[in-house]
């Protein structure tokens, strides 16, 4: 169950943010982007007694301002009309939306905005968004790939327009390419991308980007923890110095695990502490310790609970 208490009156922990509504949102028992994924995270972070240590926060709606800075207002509009009465509607062959879904999509993109808000404020060093639908495969103008809006683009564009930064830096290790995150920003240099991914892999794109500030680095299948350390060690974080972000969001996908069978990477709980810690070491020097962490993908329930948990507990200094 989601915690309903509101945050503590003590600063700069981890913001922990969440809806109800992101359990109502439901494609169908068959689907593998289920309510179960937000319960088996706050599961294991009840189990390790992490919960208690983080702040937490009921995630708002994001407004259509917000919405508009990233994705076609048609879109949006489209979006909205489209929600049924009862059963499930699709968007595209594997994202669908129910009665909660559209209210659960803005919940989803609000808590970013929030998170930004509360790192940008000094209310929290950093912040984890336990959230669905997850959102980097979102276009401007298109659902895709279980995404409706692309909540770490919503955070994105928020932190250039409301606090007037300049350098916003996104991480992305999900086991597929953030495509979504990719379109909306290919030609905004205030904003750089650096994303680890299968390939060749759905969605079937991302082994070139054209520009300095989009830092793609495809793996390939059977890829395990060593490879993964090393992409990262000579593409991501030279990359991240010579940018200097004032904020850093992650898209944290937990689908590469090897215990996870939609995809084929190897990575472990130990390579999600091991990346977490350098992003923070990159956040500490440029961004004032300022993360804001969103959930992506990771279908291997259990898999999902430790990797996130472990994840948190970086962010946490736990």
């Amino acid at each position: 169950m989601i915690a309903p208490y509101p945050c503590s009156a003590i600063t700069m922990q981890t913001a922990y943010i969440s809806h109800p509504l992101c359990l109502k949102h439901d494609m169908g028992s068959y689907h593998p982007e289920s309510p179960a994924r937000i319960h088996a995270i706050e599961d294991q972070l009840i189990a390790s007694g992490l919960l208690n240590y983080l702040q937490h926060h009921i995630a708002p709606a994001a407004t259509r301002e917000q919405l508009a800075r990233v994705h076609a207002p048609a879109y949006i509009e489209s979006v909205e009309s489209s929600v049924p009465a009862q059963g499930i509607v699709h968007l595209d062959a594997d994202t669908a939306l129910n009665p909660f879904s559209y209210q659960a999509a803005l919940r989803a993109a609000g808590a970013v905005v929030l998170g930004v808000d509360l790192v940008m404020s000094a209310q929290a060093e950093n912040a984890f968004c336990n959230i669905r639908p997850p959102g980097h495969h979102a276009l401007r103008a298109r659902a895709m790939g279980f995404c409706i809006f692309n909540n770490v683009a919503v955070g994105a564009a928020h932190a250039l327009a409301q606090h007037g930064l300049q350098r916003v830096a996104i991480a992305d290790f999900d086991v597929h390419h953030g495509n979504g995150t990719e379109e909306i920003f290919h030609d905004e240099p205030r904003v750089m991308l650096c994303s680890t991914f299968q390939h060749p892999f759905y969605p079937h794109c991302g082994a070139g980007s054209g520009n300095d500030h989009i830092v793609n680095v495809p793996l390939a299948a059977g890829t395990g923890g060593e490879e993964f350390r090393t992409a990262v060690t000579q593409h991501w974080l030279p990359a991240l110095e010579a940018f200097q972000p004032e904020l850093l969001l992650i898209s944290a996908g937990f689908d590469a695990h090897r215990d996870d069978d939609m995809a084929g990477l190897r990575l472990t709980e130990s390579d999600y502490v091991w990346v977490t810690q350098k992003l923070k070491l990159i956040a500490e020097k440029y961004s004032h310790g300022r993360i804001v962490s969103a959930l992506e993908g990771g279908y291997e329930l259990h898999a999902l609970g430790r990797s996130a948990c472990a994840h948190i507990k970086v962010l946490s200094n736990l």
